[in-house]
C-alpha cells in the first residue's frame, strides 16, 4: 500500500491525469490491496503541487526533464516526508538512494518544496449525492479563479449527443453538461471525453461551463471537468436521475458535487428509471460489460458472487 500511496503523491505533485487514479486503483485491486478512494484526498492534502505541465501550463514533459525530471520531484517529496524514501526498489537500492543526486535546475518549472505552486495536490476526489462513491477532477487544470460553480444541468446519454449540443450552441454559459452511460458498463469500457471538454474550452467557456460524466478524460483535458462519477448511470447511480434544468453545485475547496434536488424527488424519479440494457450483445466486450464495476474500484471485474447479486437485482427491477 505504501508504494500506491507514493505513486499518488508523485501524481499530486505533478497534477497528473485523472486516468492515473483509475489505473492505479485497478492495479491495487488486482494486487489484492484494499485501497479506499478517500485515501487519495488525504494524500492530496499533504502533497504540494510542484510542477504544472501542459495543457495546464506552457511547460512540457521535456521541459520537466531538463529541469531535473521526475527524480528531482521525488527528491523534494522525500525531503517533505510525503514519500517514504527507505523502501527498496527494483534497482536494489532505496528510493532515496536512487534520487539522491537529483536537484532542481529550473525553479520556474519544478518548484522547490518551500515555494510550491499550491500547498495541496493537483487532483481531487469529490463526493456528494451525485457521486456517493466518488468522482475525480484535475483541479490543477481548472482556472484558479474558479473555486465553486453552480449551474443548470443539460443531460446527454452519450458523448455523441453532448458533442451535437455543444456544436449547435445549445450549451451556454451556466450549464453543467451531464454525460452519462459512458462508464465501464455503460460505454462500455469507459471512453475518453476529450472531444467535449476540448470543444467547451475552445469556445472560451472553460470557466463558464462545467462537465460531469461517469466516463473518463484524456490527460490533455482541462477546465471544470469531473469524471469517473460512481456509481455510474448503468449501475443505477444518481447521475442517471438528473434532469435538464436541475441545479448542480461544485465546491472544489470542500471537495463536493451535489444535485440540488431533494431525496423524495429522487426516489420518485428512481421508480421510473428503466434498467440498463447494454448495446453490446456478444463477444468479450459483452462479458466485460456484464462483470464491470464502477470507476471507484478501477473499473475492474466483479466476483461471481457479486455478479449473481447484480443479476438478481436487475431481474427484480424488470418485474
Amino acid at each position: 500500500k505504501e508504494a500506491i500511496d507514493d505513486a499518488f503523491a508523485l501524481d499530486m505533485a505533478m497534477g497528473g491525469s485523472t486516468n492515473t487514479v483509475l489505473h492505479t486503483l485497478a492495479i491495487a485491486r488486482e494486487a489484492g490491496i484494499d485501497y479506499d478512494l478517500k485515501d487519495i484526498n488525504e494524500i492530496a492534502k499533504k502533497t504540494p503541487y510542484l510542477s504544472k505541465i501542459a495543457p495546464s501550463s506552457v511547460y512540457t514533459m521535456h521541459d520537466v526533464h531538463e529541469a531535473g525530471g521526475v527524480p528531482a520531484i521525488i527528491n523534494q517529496l522525500i525531503k517533505k516526508g510525503v514519500i517514504k524514501g527507505d523502501r527498496i526498489t527494483v534497482t536494489g537500492k532505496t528510493l532515496k538512494e536512487n534520487v539522491a543526486g537529483a536537484e532542481i535546475k529550473n525553479e520556474e518549472i519544478i518548484h522547490p518544496i518551500e515555494h510550491p505552486i499550491s500547498p495541496v495536490g493537483g487532483l481531487s476526489i469529490l463526493y456528494g449525492n451525485i457521486a456517493q462513491d466518488g468522482a475525480v477532477i484535475k483541479v490543477g487544470g481548472v482556472d484558479p479563479s474558479v473555486t465553486t460553480f453552480r449551474g443548470k444541468a443539460i443531460c446527454c446519454d452519450s458523448q455523441d449527443q453532448a458533442l451535437e449540443l455543444i456544436d449547435n450552441g445549445t450549451v451556454k454559459k451556466g450549464h453543467v453538461v451531464v454525460i452519462r452511460y459512458e462508464g465501464p458498463q455503460g460505454g462500455p469500457g469507459m471512453p475518453e471525453m476529450l472531444a467535449p471538454t476540448s470543444k467547451i474550452v475552445g469556445r472560451g467557456l472553460g470557466k463558464d461551463v462545467a462537465l460531469i460524466t461517469d466516463g473518463r478524460f484524456s490527460g490533455a483535458t482541462r477546465g471544470i471537468a469531473i469524471g469517473h462519477v460512481s456509481p455510474e448511470a448503468a449501475e443505477g447511480g444518481n447521475i442517471a436521475l438528473i434532469e435538464d434544468g436541475d441545479e448542480i453545485v461544485i465546491d472544489l475547496p470542500n471537495r463536493t458535487l451535489d444535485l440540488l434536488v431533494d431525496d423524495a424527488t429522487l426516489a420518485e424519479r428512481r421508480k421510473h428509471l428503466k434498467p440498463f440494457k447494454s448495446k453490446i450483445s456478444s463477444g468479450w466486450l459483452r462479458r466485460y460489460t456484464a462483470f464491470a464495476k464502477s470507476a471507484n474500484v478501477g473499473g475492474t471485474l466483479m466476483s461471481d458472487e457479486e455478479f449473481e447479486e447484480r443479476k438478481a437485482e436487475r431481474q427484480a427491477q424488470e418485474k
